[in-house]
């Protein structure tokens, strides 16, 4: 199963220098039968893509609860064997908790298949979208707007072995 973990730059250069992804339980985003049903779509590869971009949203979060972090979101997608995402299915059709899944212990970096991060042409549109968003989250149209437009900048795909070169 394909999972999508968000991060921060400065939380990348950790799992790096850790050669592993958090401590557990680890969060997640990978394709749910709720996220499919939210979704209405059979294409794997587009059910995959709305994963990523809910992990995308949720690494504005990290970004969030980060000030000095560099506004750049960041996702990487590891491979890891069925079971091992769970999803919490009190919380599935949560719309806040599309796609999110929980992995009980640390993601060896060696599982990651690729890495996600905005180019630097992003930073400006994330910072905005990070300082939107705790108003977006009160139901303000005009700051969902701005969190909506860090979505308009495709994230950058990066192999495993750029990771040095990344952090």
């Amino acid at each position: 199963m394909r999972v999508y973990v968000p991060l921060t730059l400065s939380g990348l250069a950790e799992a790096h220098r850790a050669g592993e992804l958090g401590t557990g339980p680890l969060v997640a985003y990978a394709v749910t039968p709720a996220l499919r049903e939210w979704y209405l779509s059979d294409d794997i590869e587009e059910l995959e893509y709305a994963a990523l971009n809910r992990a995308a949203l949720a690494s504005l979060r990290l970004l969030a609860a980060d000030p000095a972090g560099v506004r750049r979101r960041v996702v990487v997608a590891a491979d890891v064997p069925d079971g091992a995402a769970v999803a919490d299915p009190d919380r599935g059709l949560d719309p806040a908790a599309l796609g999110e899944v929980r992995l009980a212990g640390p993601l060896p970096l060696a599982k990651a298949a690729a890495v996600h991060v905005d180019s630097a042409d992003a930073e400006a549109d994330v910072r905005a979208a990070v300082e939107a968003l705790a108003a977006a989250d009160g139901g303000d149209d005009d700051a969902q707007y701005v969190v909506d437009g860090a979505e308009d900048h495709e994230l950058l795909w990066y192999a495993t072995q750029e990771l040095p070169n990344l952090v």
